[in-house]
């Protein structure tokens, strides 16, 4: 995101990083199997055949126990007839007949679907079982003290899951306001802000949040009944994380300013960035195998402008424009395709490795480390579609002998980047794939020449010949060493030089010389 930083600083006004749509879920991990709920009705002395009855009876004390009744002498409380009404809007509306500053905004209720349990015959014997269904939601809209607008859907059927919906934006508005820093908002975006630094740290104060504890408070409220409802199993509420949304907003001097690159880069991204690039983007150095991969771009509209969006296995990465921000965004759904370094589940004292990103709140630090890094990349990638410098003056230093960098310091060749040879040489240290891990001498070898001969004597000699590659190419400043490594970077300079030189290489002179339309 640097070379993206630079090259634009003169018109950016400021940058924010942080999560923007977060959902949690709350479940009950002991209950969420047929032989935990059976465990449940043993514990607490229900017969099978009464299962039904008696979860229509904790049901009804669920709901007593709400704020349904408070809501609705308030006019505050509207049931929904259909679930595919757009409960935001509903809720939105009532705030808006009764305003206020903080507290309950409404509480609603409709029937969804949802995963349940009820009694079943299996092989003659009464049990209890799995399936889905239907039953009746609670919806409870807040204007909270330190979240700011968010809801809490409570289902009122046996296993009870929660889920709980905020936006890390309107949480950052929140502490601004009690920061007292004046601040300009859009939606979900912010247009203009007194002290952007300010603004950042409080962002990134949120992945300090003690989310057991707020969301265990929140479940008093909405939940009051919990844990006295299960009886002789009160077993505690396990939180994760169902879906985040982490955005990298760039607040332009102006909507024309904007508006005279966004096109391009839409333009640029849909047409050049293939499956690799976008897996790459996307934290992925090892490519699985075709059939694994599910990757897929689209263009939609939005309000006066176009967004852009990709998919990597369930998760995606996304670009549009709002006023005179450019916001690039990471969802993710499926925390599978992300790796953490963690200990093992149930040995927080165990050895720590790469393992699976974990839904659970813990991880969620992780989440935005690898969202950031791929909207860091993203960013990385669109800023050489900007590049206003001359080709001759991006190229001419490569064209002249220089002096190798250390002690010896004796003359490296010129480089001419037309030739195929090194055209060869630019094309494959700038694959999009040694961003993530480096290049290392094997890696650049096998581009370049083809698998390792069997040969011991040859592979020495194509080692040492890559060796004096890769020492010409950081005499020019193209390649950089990782320190304590053996693995080499592109440096930032010269990537958009490299994307400018295999263009024109390939370019006709026809699409060199054609004039732009009026």
């Amino acid at each position: 995101m640097r070379s993206f930083l630079r090259r634009f600083k003169a018109v950016v006004l400021g940058i924010l990083s942080g999560f923007d749509r977060l959902v949690f879920k709350g479940r009950l991990p002991q209950l969420y199997s047929p032989e935990g709920m059976n465990c449940y009705a043993a514990a607490n002395h229900v017969r099978l055949l009464d299962f039904k009855k008696h979860a229509k009876e904790v049901t009804r004390q669920v709901l007593a126990a709400s704020l349904m009744e408070e809501a609705r002498k308030a006019g505050r409380f509207q049931y929904l007839n259909s679930s595919q009404v757009c409960k935001e809007e509903v809720a939105r509306a009532i705030g808006k007949q009764h305003p206020i500053d903080e507290g309950l905004v409404a509480v609603l209720q409709c029937v969804e679907p949802c995963w349940t349990f009820d009694t079943k015959s299996v092989g003659g014997r009464l049990t209890i079982g799995g399936e889905f269904g239907k039953c009746s939601s609670l919806y409870h809209y807040y204007v909270h003290r330190r979240f700011g607008w968010m809801y809490i859907r409570l289902q009122t059927w046996f296993p009870f899951e929660v889920q709980i919906g905020l936006n890390g934006r309107e949480w950052l508005a929140q502490q601004l306001d009690r920061a007292g820093l004046n601040y300009q908002r859009s939606a979900n975006k912010f247009l203009g802000l007194e002290d952007w630094q300010r603004a950042q740290d409080l962002l990134d104060a949120q992945l300090r949040t003690n989310w057991v504890q707020e969301f265990d408070a929140l479940l008093t409220q909405v939940h009051p009944l919990h844990p006295k409802h299960l009886g002789r199993l009160p077993v505690a509420y396990n939180w994760t994380v169902h879906q985040s949304e982490w955005a990298t907003d760039m607040a332009f001097a102006s909507r024309p300013v904007l508006e005279e690159w966004y096109a391009r880069w839409v333009r640029h991204a849909f047409l050049t960035y293939d499956s690799l690039d976008m897996l790459r983007f996307m934290g992925r150095s090892r490519l699985p195998t075709a059939a694994s991969a599910d990757v897929h771009s689209d263009v939609q509209a939005v309000e006066e402008s176009v967004r852009l969006k990709h998919w990597v296995n369930g998760n995606s990465l996304k670009m549009y424009d709002h006023g005179h921000v450019l916001r690039v965004e990471t969802t993710i759904n499926q925390p599978k395709e992300f790796r953490s370094y963690r200990s093992k589940v149930g040995e927080p004292e165990g050895p720590k490795a790469w393992r699976v990103l974990q839904r659970s709140v813990a991880d969620l630090h992780r989440r935005a480390e690898v969202s950031q890094a791929a909207n860091g990349r993203y960013l990385e990638a669109l800023s050489s579609v900007a590049e206003t410098t001359t080709m001759a003056k991006l190229v001419t230093p490569w064209c002249q002998r220089v002096a190798e960098p250390g002690a010896s310091g004796r003359k490296m060749r010129a480089l001419n980047p037309l030739a195929a040879e090194d055209a060869a040489l630019l094309r494959a240290v700038s694959d999009p794939k040694w961003e993530l891990s480096g290049l290392r001498n094997h890696d650049l070898a096998e581009t370049l020449y083809g698998e390792a001969p069997a040969d011991p004597a040859e592979r020495r000699r194509r080692s040492a010949r890559v060796s004096r590659l890769l020492r010409l190419l950081r005499a020019h400043d193209i390649l950089k060493k990782v320190a304590k490594t053996h693995r080499y970077l592109v440096c930032v300079k010269a990537r958009a030089a490299i994307l400018a030189v295999l263009a024109a290489r390939n370019a006709n002179p026809d699409e060199l010389t054609k004039r732009p339309a009026a």
